[in-house]
């Protein structure tokens, strides 16, 4: 049995290394991918185009028009001098955010007095409208305390020491810069895994029955289980390599810290990889054509990366959805890899993750021998 499954192993890595396109495609993409991704998958917001109409004129509405100036989130491209003006630029697309200061401000602040100040949002994009206008809050925020102080300071300037304040002393743990690529490039190595394995399994095994070649492996003494053994065994090795890679490429390129034990993340990832192996066949199973499994597996990849946790938080979904999300092992696989990546944690906090998809592996591979041994029958 272990000969003839060997056999199998070296048919498969010979084809896919005699191929120059195919070992070109295994090692190329994944790192240009994991650089493209690792750049563009972000929720931080910077140079967000604004607009400014100030119709005061005065040293402190230069002042707030200053601070939006020298702030990297916001990229200051116009001084308006119409109201309409802006409903016209945030109308086109030319600006995302438009600050309007009336006439009257500084006379206002200086009576001790409050000061409206207008911001116009374009909140087509909610996640950047939402971010842009808690920016633009705290500049607010910042500038009010500090004009509040310097009346303080001239009506009583005894009483400014004696007045009690707050200091808030954040003490972010895991990742003290709040860098969003330190939390999505572990979301990337799972999510090129799920592409690479699935699609690599699925259209294997599909190419066989295509070209015919699948019917004359079949009438050899081989077995169907040998057959799948000595299919899946290399992808599952490449896979092991791809997951290397890029995790090395992400790593080192991104500066995104590894706090934890390499013995954990290779154990999620055997676990991960067999669950995509069982999809890759499944998928095999009801394709008859390379056209029909890229198509099934793409219906199948797009919902796992969207319902994992990658990039929108699970808990914000429907209930129903929440539920449907523990069907996917992508879910897991990334908890552990952000676990072992940022945290340093280990199996006593992992070993539910890890159970679920030894669970689901388990299930997929049997369902897709069962269904595989169907089809050839």
């Amino acid at each position: 049995m272990f000969a003839r499954i060997k056999q199998m192993i070296v048919k498969e890595f010979i084809h896919v290394l005699r191929d120059k396109r195919m070992k070109a495609i295994l090692i190329v993409p994944p790192m240009i991918q994991m650089l493209i991704f690792g750049y563009a998958a972000t929720f931080e917001i910077h140079h967000v185009p604004t607009v400014v109409l100030d119709l005061d004129h005065s040293q402190e509405s230069r002042e707030l028009i200053s601070r939006f100036t020298s702030s990297p989130y916001f990229s200051v491209e116009r001084q308006l001098t119409d109201a309409e003006q802006i409903r016209q630029l945030v109308d086109r697309g030319d600006a995302t955010i438009g600050i309007e200061i009336d006439a009257g401000f500084a006379q206002k602040l200086r009576k001790g007095g409050t000061a409206p100040l207008q911001v116009v949002v374009d909140a087509t994009n909610s996640n950047t409208a939402l971010l842009a206008s808690s920016y633009v809050a705290q500049i607010a925020l910042c500038f009010a305390r500090q004009a509040r102080q310097q009346r303080m300071e001239l009506i009583a300037p005894q009483f400014v020491a004696q007045i009690p304040s707050v200091s808030l002393e954040p003490r972010p743990w895991y990742n003290p810069n709040f860098s969003s690529r330190w939390f999505f490039v572990p979301g990337v190595i799972g999510s090129l895994t799920v592409i690479i394995v699935i699609t690599l399994t699925a259209f294997a095994v599909v190419r066989e029955r295509e070209i015919g070649t699948l019917e004359q492996i079949m009438v050899t003494p081989i077995r169907p289980a040998e057959f799948i053994l000595g299919k899946t065994l290399p992808f599952f090795l490449i896979g092991l390599a791809d997951v290397a890679l890029i995790a090395t490429v992400g790593t080192l390129w991104f500066q995104v810290p590894f706090r934890g034990h390499i013995s954990v993340l290779f154990l999620g990832t055997v676990l991960f990889l067999l669950c995509m192996l069982g999809v890759g066949l499944l998928i095999s199973t009801v394709s008859s054509t390379q056209q029909q499994a890229l198509v099934t597996a793409f219906f199948f990849i797009m919902p796992a990366i969207v319902f994992s946790g990658f990039g929108f938080p699970i808990a914000t979904m429907p209930q129903w959805l929440q539920y449907c999300t523990y069907l996917n092992p992508l879910r897991y696989f990334l908890v552990v890899l952000r676990g072992s990546y940022l945290k340093g944690v280990g199996l006593d906090i992992l070993w539910p993750q890890m159970a679920a998809m030894a669970a689901l592996g388990t299930s997929l591979l049997t369902l897709a021998v069962l269904r595989f041994h169907k089809a050839l029958d």
